[in-house]
């Protein structure tokens, strides 16, 4: 009998129950900063896998989140890269990096994202939120696409997964004008953040569209974690008018139902390696089940979904390559 998860489920249990499905598995996750989503998804993965590939931006603090894997699980597999998904050319090196590998990637875990910042350009010109949550990840996926093809077989098809957010309901949709020539007289921190988080969502989908059962896509809300988000200063402002952070900074437990890091990073885990999820490729999961319901209007658009998908190809200078499928 298939395992079902809920609300409470933590990645523990989840890892636990799909152990079978994590063995000798390549898994690439990006943004695993200690105390962050990224290192409690790799930390329960680690167990199982045959390689973790750990990412950030600050090489110090990329061997602070290895050095606590290891010594957790000793003879864990992890590698670490230095990503910066702000920087084209960070990206670039990074994804040079993993072609070179002798490795194949099974999973890619696009969990990375900015904190709520006031508006920054990147030295690429783009706003810094959409940059690292969405263009950067978009030109790193499509530079290893090869990698990811090279892990499919007859019995299994490799997956990528976007971490997006429930605050993608929290503006009107991706401002597309904005993306490509971002205007600082518009711009809102709160709502840069959620056009990212809805970016995730559309580009899931329209992936999962594109590549037609060659690679199985998934995007998901990990539900509300105190994490380094909450106590972001620019965040708070727009968290604390809405009641959902009290004044001190803490959570408001009367306005929302918080999760623990793992319980957040349980429906990470679901989305990477649930074989019921095989046939649902494009799905959306919250709690660590299908939840398509929940997916704000803008953020449901296939016409959206694929003007984006064109949109970024354009910023980035680089097409995917979804025609190669893999060995057999």
């Amino acid at each position: 009998m298939a395992p079902t998860f809920g609300w409470s489920s933590t990645s523990e249990e989840v890892a636990t129950a799909f152990a079978d499905e994590i063995k000798g598995q390549n898994v690439l996750i990006t943004g695993t900063s200690l105390n962050g989503l990224g290192f409690e998804s790799a930390r329960v993965i680690a167990k199982y896998a045959n390689l973790i590939i750990i990412t950030g931006y600050n090489a110090e603090r990329l061997k602070l989140s290895q050095d606590a894997l290891e010594k957790e699980i000793p003879g864990a597999n992890i590698r670490p890269l230095v990503l910066n998904l702000a920087s084209l050319s960070s990206v670039r090196t990074a994804a040079a990096e993993v072609n070179a590998y002798s490795e194949s990637i099974d999973v890619l875990i696009n969990n990375a994202a900015s904190s709520v910042c006031d508006f920054e350009l990147t030295i690429d010109g783009f706003e810094r939120q959409m940059a690292t949550a969405h263009i950067g990840p978009f030109l790193f996926t499509a530079l290893i696409l090869s990698k990811i093809f090279a892990a499919k077989t007859a019995s299994f098809i490799p997956r990528v997964v976007y971490v997006s957010s429930g605050a993608h309901a929290w503006c009107e949709g991706v401002n597309l004008e904005e993306m490509e020539h971002p205007n600082k007289n518009t711009y809102k921190a709160m709502a840069a953040y959620a056009q990212s988080k809805s970016a995730n969502i559309l580009i899931a989908s329209e992936f999962a569209r594109r590549a037609a059962g060659k690679i199985n896509v998934y995007s998901l809300r990990p539900g509300a974690i105190a994490t380094n988000f909450v106590t972001n200063n620019i965040a708070y402002e727009a968290l604390s008018t809405a009641g959902i952070v009290n004044e001190d900074g803490t959570p408001n437990l009367d306005k929302l139902t918080w999760k623990t890091l793992p319980q957040g990073a349980a429906t990470i885990i679901t989305a990477a390696f649930d074989p019921s999820l095989n046939d649902k490729s494009g799905c959306y999961l919250t709690d660590s089940a299908e939840d398509n319901k929940s997916i704000s209007e803008h953020a449901s658009n296939p016409e959206i979904a694929a003007k984006l998908w064109e949109l970024s190809e354009k910023l980035v200078g680089e097409r995917f390559e979804l025609s190669g499928a893999g060995r057999d």
